[in-house]
């Protein structure tokens, strides 16, 4: 039986369910958010993230914290490199301060949440599902047995969402490509080969379909995405519960690379994360339906081979709540004023994002991304 009413329903704490409360509480306007995380701190939230300025900055600016954003900036964390599997650096691009600056997720995901009212978010309030009641308004069950009722219900769930299937039956299916992240911390001075041919923002190093992405974390961190295109069950051969014997299996893969690149996985220190890398179909939409909605990944889960998935999750969540607030007392036009420019922009994104993924893995990458970034102009190295 439920016991609770909430007129505004967020499913999902992270970056764009965040920014819609922030948005929303701006406007004047309280929301719930529920999350399935115990505390904020119980769950590590991943590393850099660079913020476009059309998107992640513009949903900070209408959030009211873009001076906050400004003081979390990474210096220098917009670096890129793009390495052969020899070791060759084949572009090295040190720009210090472009427009796209790189900040830690936890720093970002801390300035939402301090910018937000104590009572606000619901922690340990783990979504197992939701049903219509009939008028847009939902009843939502968790995991406890509790439910609650709510006006307007938004799946910013992720992935794997809950709230997902009130609008749609499309699911994130695998890529091709799986992820094994590892850490070297502490790189400039106990790693100081791979550090130094890593440089001071991001790298990519593919060949092969496979290879590594790096980016130094604002704590000295060397992070990496050691990336494969492999079956969909490769990782769950591995035990990663033995990390010498993961590590000498992801290593077969590297023989003959540069040992600078090998050091990412052999050196690493701490577990080794794998991480599979799912997306929704391009395009992905669905008919408008009462009182419920979807941001972020719950809406157009992509890989990240466009850099567009947290900002598009923000804007989504900035959006989103200017409309609500332009529209009072009008759910359903604001909704509907919402997806009207959430569906081509996530399916443009999506479309990029394949594109890259292509391009990455597929024959002849690093001179391919190379032209890609340099506008087919010939990099020295």
């Amino acid at each position: 039986m439920s016991s609770q009413h909430h007129p505004i329903t967020v499913v999902g704490a992270g970056l764009g369910g965040l920014t819609l409360a922030r948005v929303l509480h701006v406007h004047g306007i309280e929301a719930a958010v529920h999350d399935l995380d115990a505390s904020p701190s119980a769950r590590d939230q991943g590393g850099m993230l660079d913020l476009h300025a059309e998107s992640g900055q513009a949903a900070l600016s209408a959030a009211g914290l873009y001076e906050e954003f400004r003081g979390i900036v990474h210096p220098g964390g917009e670096a890129t490199r793009i390495v052969g599997k020899d070791g060759t650096v084949r572009l090295r691009d040190d720009t210090e301060q472009g427009d796209r600056p790189e900040v830690n997720r936890e720093d970002l995901r801390r300035i939402l949440l301090d910018s937000l009212p104590g009572t606000t978010i619901r922690w340990g309030a783990k979504v197992d599902g939701a049903r219509p009641l009939g008028g847009g308004r939902h009843e939502v069950t968790l995991s406890d047995g509790t439910a609650f009722t709510t006006d307007l219900l938004i799946g910013a769930d992720g992935a794997w969402s809950r709230i997902r299937p009130l609008l749609s039956d499309a699911a994130p299916a695998y890529t091709g490509i799986s992820f094994v992240e590892t850490d070297l911390p502490d790189a400039a001075t106990r790693h100081r080969s791979a550090a130094e041919l890593a440089g001071g923002g991001m790298m990519f190093a593919l060949a092969d379909g496979k290879g590594f992405l790096t980016h130094v974390e604002s704590d000295g961190v060397l992070h990496a995405y050691t990336a494969l295109r492999v079956p969909a069950d490769w990782l769950r051969a591995i035990d990663f519960t033995d990390t010498g014997a993961a590590k000498r299996a992801l290593l077969k893969h590297f023989d003959g690379w540069d040992e600078r690149l090998r050091a990412l996985i052999a050196d690493a220190e701490g577990a080794l994360v794998p991480r599979p890398v799912h997306a929704l179909p391009v395009g992905h939409r669905w008919e408008r339906t009462p009182g419920v909605t979807l941001l972020g990944d719950a809406a157009h889960l992509m890989s990240p081979f466009a850099g567009e998935g947290a900002n598009l999750a923000m804007l989504d969540g900035a959006d989103l709540a200017a409309a609500i607030a332009a529209h009072p007392g009008d759910t359903e036009a604001a909704l509907t004023a919402y997806e009207q420019a959430l569906f081509p922009r996530s399916e443009q994104a999506a479309a990029e994002s394949a594109e890259s993924l292509a391009l990455c893995f597929g024959p002849d990458a690093t001179r391919r991304l190379v032209e890609q970034m340099t506008g087919g102009q010939a990099a020295a190295g």
